[in-house]
């Protein structure tokens, strides 16, 4: 079970984070994540990583669901410390999720991780690309 301070319960950060954030999506799973952008954190202490799930009845009745979001949080609990503070955290699972077992999900829950921290973070503010002609690739003008 994730501790209370790094669940996400609100509908406005669900939706933050998968509509600004970034997407890593998988055969069972999508992962959003928005980096360093906590709300409602005070001014000095660093926000912890905040993580919500969606199972939708695609994936089967509520003993699937559940037991495939048991998982779920299982598996991101042992991995908040690899994200960035502050950072929001949803877990879409994907109709296949409730077939497959432990070692798959956690499989997948990985790559979908390691795809996303590899990744330099979007600018949302600026819609700057790291891919802008005009631009060195550290993000500085030429």
């Amino acid at each position: 079970m994730l501790p209370t301070e790094n669940r996400l319960r609100r509908r406005e950060d669900f939706a933050a984070a998968v509509r600004r954030g970034r997407r890593a999506g998988r055969p069972l799973l999508v992962v959003h994540l928005r980096s360093r952008t906590d709300p409602h954190a005070s001014g000095g202490e660093v926000p912890p990583v905040r993580a919500g799930f969606v199972v939708s009845k695609a994936v089967g009745n509520a003993v699937v669901r559940n037991r495939v979001k048991r998982r779920l949080r299982h598996l991101l609990r042992d991995r908040l410390s690899q994200l960035p503070p502050g950072s929001l955290v949803v877990v879409r699972a994907q109709p296949g999720a409730a077939d497959a077992d432990h070692v798959e999900l956690a499989r997948e829950l990985d790559a979908a991780l390691r795809k996303l921290l590899k990744g330099s973070p979007r600018s949302a503010a600026s819609g700057d690309s790291p891919r802008d002609p005009g631009r060195e690739p550290g993000g500085r003008a030429q």
